[in-house]
């Protein structure tokens, strides 16, 4: 492939309010009213590559002013060549965190670009394993009432997603009743998922690992105890039932954040967010590691980019199909994919991600950055 320099990068931030009660929504630890959306664009050959992640907007503060001015000029068909580069770039002014979301929003915006003037779509650039991603549906807020939250899951179900997720353990005295009701909405064949977004302590997550499975069939309980205790995960998953998975990573920003995961043995099926992981270059990173250890790899959230980089992980378990991350994505790109049968399959018909933006839509919610002419 000829080398083609890099004409321009631009950033643009968009937030959207949420549609929960009372315009919030809450998991176990966080509650929150919008979600911004970091969108970056990068120019070559007369062709647009577009990544994003999910993050503030102080993210596109640091894109436009650490990664854009150096990808401008640089060859747009090496994506991952440019990995390391900007992770340089970025090491005074801080590699994890906001840092990682932009470098991750730039990396995807680059293999979408070079699949664009290949005229392919990208899963066809990544070395691909899967013609398909699975999904989960995900929301399920802690605030949710009861009707509500029972309704969501099961229209999922009826949709044909064989697997639902809800948030607990923000008031574990409610998550009986909450339970029951899901369960009772949704049948007793679709896999119930549980996400405490890392809420309990070790002995309280133990308590209710064994309660979740016993009485209600979960068989995936996420971040019980926060990422950082490798420690307490490895306790629930040694000593809690053995038909109980334990996940997480989703805030993995390094691959050194995947390593502490799989070599502390404390999980039975390792997450990325490859708009948090360093792009789709880190994720191939995470996902040899993986392999590496015989774990599953699943992904968390961003359906759009997801459903196109996960088929290129050999031990591919599912994605997480948000709730938010659905509206957002629906609202700013032509091109989004639904769910048939239960899975994603990226449009074989259409270059790159095969999104466009929708610009007239996805002004109305513009924080940072302008509209291009």
């Amino acid at each position: 492939m000829v080398p083609e320099p890099i004409d321009a990068v631009d950033v643009h931030a968009f937030e959207l309010p949420t549609d929960g009660p009372g315009g919030a929504e809450q998991d176990g630890t966080l509650e929150w009213h919008s979600t911004t959306m970091v969108l970056v664009r990068v120019h070559a050959g007369g062709r647009t590559g577009i990544g994003y992640t999910y993050g503030d907007a102080s993210v596109a503060v640091f894109l436009s002013g650490i990664l854009a001015p150096l990808l401008t000029g640089r060859d747009a068909t090496a994506p991952a060549a440019l990995w390391e580069p900007m992770g340089r770039r970025m090491r005074n002014a801080g590699q994890p965190g906001v840092g990682a979301m932009a470098l991750s929003a730039a990396d995807i915006a680059l293999w979408d670009l070079k699949a664009r003037l290949l005229d392919l779509p990208l899963v066809q650039v990544l070395p691909v394993h899967h013609d398909r991603v699975p999904v989960y549906g995900s929301g399920g807020f802690t605030n949710y009432p009861v009707d509500r939250l029972a309704g969501q899951l099961a229209g999922w179900v009826e949709q044909g997603i064989p697997r639902v997720k809800l948030k607990t353990s923000r008031h574990p005295e409610q998550d009986p009743t909450r339970l029951s009701a899901v369960r009772r909405a949704i049948g007793d064949a679709p896999a119930l998922l549980a996400d405490a977004n890392g809420a309990l302590g070790r002995k309280e997550a133990l308590y209710w690992a064994h309660r979740f499975h016993d009485e209600w069939d979960v068989r995936w309980f996420e971040e019980p105890v926060g990422s950082p205790d490798t420690e307490g995960l490895r306790m629930l998953r040694d000593r809690g039932p053995a038909r109980l998975e334990i996940a997480a990573g989703e805030y993995a920003y390094t691959t050194g954040d995947f390593a502490a995961l799989v070599d502390g043995a404390a999980v039975d099926c390792l997450q990325a967010d490859v708009t948090r992981c360093g792009g789709i270059t880190g994720l191939l990173e995470a996902a040899g590691l993986a392999a590496a250890r015989h774990l599953d790899l699943s992904a968390h959230c961003a359906p759009a980019v997801s459903a196109h980089a996960f088929c290129a992980v050999r031990r591919l378990r599912h994605l997480e199909y948000f709730h938010d991350h659905v509206r957002f994505e629906r609202l700013m790109f032509d091109g989004t994919l639904p769910p048939v049968g239960g899975a994603l399959r990226p449009d074989q018909g259409r270059p790159g991600l095969g999104l466009e933006v929708k610009w007239a839509d996805a002004e109305p919610h513009r924080v940072h950055g302008r509209r291009p002419d």
